[in-house]
């Protein structure tokens, strides 16, 4: 192991410098997030719970497709095509 000695002062020095670039480095990600956030243009709560219920219906389809490719009992199968096409329809209402 081979130590060396530095004064404690260029130590001090050189963390402080790194804690300040990387203040400076969260200033500036901040600033540019707020300006995206600015830009981005605002929905109102309709258009939010629209948009929420169109993903969340998205999501569920990508569900059943999927549990659709590997089901085995046609039972089983029948059940997921007709909540695939209940799905569908209501994707159909939200555009």
């Amino acid at each position: 192991m081979i130590a060396f000695s530095l004064p404690k002062r260029y130590i001090l020095q050189a963390m402080a410098r790194g804690w300040e670039s990387k203040s400076v480095e969260d200033q500036k990600s901040a600033a540019e997030a707020d300006r995206d956030a600015q830009i981005k243009p605002r929905m109102s709560p309709a258009e939010r719970a629209k948009q929420e219920r169109k993903q969340s219906l998205l999501l569920s389809r990508s569900q059943v497709l999927s549990r659709l490719k590997v089901a085995m009992n046609p039972r089983y199968r029948a059940q997921l095509e007709s909540a695939l096409h209940d799905l569908e329809a209501q994707l159909r209402e939200c555009e």
